[in-house]
Parts: structure tokens; sequence; C-alpha cells
């Protein structure tokens, strides 16, 4: 890994009084898959969208490669090279895998859709529609939605909701060589520990809207406040 790819510098989101994101600071490195962990409503989901351009009353700073993003609309980062997936698949039942493929490619030029079918083992069922795939070979779908363009950074809201053990691990380990070898880099909002603690190189914890701690899967395992807040005493 190398330098910072996306950073986040005091961000905030608020409604009226309340904080959902309370002046959070994280920098992701090339290359990284980055956990984000924390209870329900410890800001994680708030954390991407703010990220990603698409919650309304925030505030800080949003750098991309080095670049201040903080203006730009969820579009405009996209073709930056942001890409994120949601808590629920964004199909269209009735089109072909192929058929959502190219509709994502209209917003990235030159964006190479044989590629990525092939990467998340989609190329078979091009001419099916999404609607008659199973749900785990949705949810590749969506993940490969947002890895049209050969984005450098990619913002992932629980790629492994409602997946089996066997189905989770599988796309886990498809995230991780697909980091290692087209260098992008990940935030994953996940809450499945097994699936976090075998691809992550670090992890950030949120609890009531601000960071808790951050480090290795080793050291977040460990940490009282981690267990106390979040993980228990089973980790």
């Amino acid at each position: 890994m190398t330098g910072t790819v996306i950073q986040g510098l005091g961000l905030s989101r608020r409604y009226g009084g309340f904080a959902a994101l309370d002046n959070v600071d994280i920098a992701v490195k090339q290359g990284e898959i980055r956990g984000l962990i924390g209870p329900n409503g410890a800001g994680k989901s708030t954390l991407i969208d703010v990220l990603s351009g698409r919650a309304a009353n925030r505030s800080g700073k949003v750098l991309l490669n080095g670049e201040d993003i903080s203006a730009l609309t969820p579009q405009e980062r996209r073709r930056r090279g942001m890409a994120r997936s949601f808590q629920r698949t964004n199909i269209f039942p009735d089109l072909t895998v192929e058929q959502q493929l190219l509709v994502a490619a209209w917003a990235v030029p030159g964006a190479d859709i044989a590629e990525v079918m092939d990467e998340l083992r989609l190329t078979e069922m091009a001419d099916i529609p999404a609607g008659e795939i199973s749900y785990g070979d949705q949810r590749r779908l969506d993940l490969a939605l947002a890895l049209v363009g050969r984005p450098s950074v990619l913002l992932l809201d629980e790629p492994a909701a409602g997946l089996t053990m066997e189905e989770s691990l599988g796309l886990a380990r498809i995230l991780r060589d697909l980091a290692n070898r087209w260098k992008v880099t990940v935030l994953l909002v996940e809450h499945d520990m097994q699936v976090v603690f075998s691809i992550c190189d670090r992890i950030t914890v949120l609890h009531l809207g601000r960071s808790l701690s951050e480090g290795t899967c080793a050291e977040i395992r460990i940490d009282p406040t981690v267990i106390a807040a979040y993980l228990g005493t089973e980790a």
C-alpha cells in the first residue's frame, strides 16, 4: 500500500440537535480494505453517505487523491473514481445482467463491462434478467455495478447482507483479490465479523457518531473499549 487515496477531515452530519456523525477523521491508503464497524446507529452508513456526497446537512472536507471534492455531486465524484453500493441491491429486475452494466457504463466513459462480468463470474448469466438470478448472484451483480470503470475507491454498505456464510466469504475473497490486483481502495461497512476479520487490513470503529478506535484486526479484537461497546467477550 502507498499513499492516502480517500480522506475525510472533521466530517459531521446533523439532524437538528442530533449529531449522526460528529467530527470524524478517516484516511484510507491505496489498495487497503478498511472495515467500518460499530453498533446500529453508530454513524457507519452516514459516513459512507457523507464521503459519497449523498448526505445533506453535512460539514467537513473530503479529499480524493489529494483533491478537495467536498463540493462535488455524487455523479461528479463517480467520474473522479469513487463508487459505492447500498445496503439493498441496486438492480432493475427486468433488465438482463449485461443491460444493468451497460446502464452503469453510461456514467463512466470507456468502461469495460466484459472485464467486470468476468471478474464477478457473471458472464454466463449475461442474458438473464436480474430478477431471475439467485440473491447471491444479485449481490455480486450489485458489486459489479459499482466496479464498472475500475474506480479507485469503493464504498460498500453491507455488501454481504442476507448472504449465507459461504457466499459471504466468497464475496470477501473476490474483494481481497481485486484490491490486490486492481489497487482498489475499499471502505467496507459490514456486521459479519468473520468477513471483516478475514479481509480487512485495518478497522475503524464508530460509536454514537464518533470514532471510537482504529487499528489492525488483531488490535481491534482486544481493544477493551471496542469489546465493551460492540464486539462483546466472544471476540
